[in-house]
Order: C-alpha cells, then sequence, then structure tokens
C-alpha cells in the first residue's frame, strides 16, 4: 500500500507540475498603446470685400478687411444714391461650417435717410470654398429736404460654426 500511495503522490505532484507549466503557458499580459491626433483645421474668414456697384453720386471709397471684420464708408450725396458692397467669406479649413448668425443692425439713433439692405450668406459652407453677400446702403429717394442727421452705422455678425 506504501507502493500504491507514492506513485498516487507522484502521478498528483506530476499532475500539478504539468498544470503549473499548462496555466503560465496560456497566461500572458497583453499592452495595448495607442495615440490620436486631430489634423482638421478651422480656418473661416473674411477674404475681401469691395464696393461692387454705385448709382448716382455715390462714392463707395476704400473698404478695408481683416480675417474677422470689414468696413466701409459709403459717401451718399444726394437721395436715391447708392453702394452696394461685395463681402467674401472662405473656409480654407478642412471642417464644413454652417452659418449659426447673420444680422446687420443699423444705428438706431443715426439719420433715417440712410437705409441698409442685405443678402445673406449660404448658409453651408464646405471645406475649401466661398460664399459672398452684399450690403447696399440707400440714401432713401422719397427724401424731400437735408435731414439734420447725416450719417447712420451699421454693424453685422456673421457667425459660422462647425457642421454637424
Amino acid at each position: 500500500m506504501k507502493d500504491g500511495r507514492n506513485i498516487i503522490i507522484a502521478a498528483l505532484l506530476v499532475a500539478v507540475l504539468t498544470m503549473s507549466i499548462g496555466y503560465a503557458a496560456f497566461a500572458t499580459t497583453l499592452n495595448i498603446n495607442g495615440n490620436a491626433e486631430i489634423t482638421g483645421t478651422w480656418d473661416v474668414k473674411i477674404t475681401g470685400i469691395e464696393a461692387t456697384k454705385t448709382t448716382g453720386d455715390a462714392d463707395g471709397g476704400e473698404p478695408t478687411f481683416t480675417n474677422t471684420s470689414a468696413k466701409f464708408d459709403a459717401e451718399l450725396t444726394k437721395p436715391g444714391d447708392s453702394v452696394v458692397y461685395t463681402i467674401t467669406v472662405q473656409n480654407n479649413g478642412s471642417i464644413d461650417a454652417t452659418l449659426t448668425t447673420f444680422q446687420l443692425t443699423p444705428q438706431v439713433d443715426g439719420s433715417e435717410a440712410i437705409n441698409y439692405e442685405y443678402t445673406e450668406p449660404e448658409k453651408n459652407l464646405t471645406a475649401g470654398s466661398s460664399t459672398t453677400f452684399t450690403v447696399t446702403v440707400t440714401y432713401d429717394s422719397s427724401v424731400t429736404e437735408m435731414p439734420d442727421v447725416l450719417t447712420r452705422s451699421a454693424t453685422g455678425i456673421v457667425e459660422y460654426s462647425q457642421a454637424e
């Protein structure tokens, strides 16, 4: 019986040793490493403004612009004079843009003889594309006498955000 017990103990030792080697062979630590990089670029800006049409004796002056603003000074001499300014917005980035805000607000206490009208730019501005819109400044043709206030400014906002 002692020999049988020794055989059983030896068999159990061999089984435990085999199981230990098997576990070591099938137990592996896996390491996962990664890196992510954003390569998109956002570059929506004003790239031009020009007086594209004048009516009567109007003078469109020399409008100026930066990446984020455009400025003009129209000189209107008599009723019916007008200047049309064309403003260009370019998407030089790689991310599509959507128009979220567009408004042009004339000065409340300025001359009511000066009117502003505008067209809106395109709502969707895909990467690499451009859009234009116009602002028209007009000396009201129904005015029959010189107004007391001779100027009226306007403030405009054009805001684009990332397209969904």
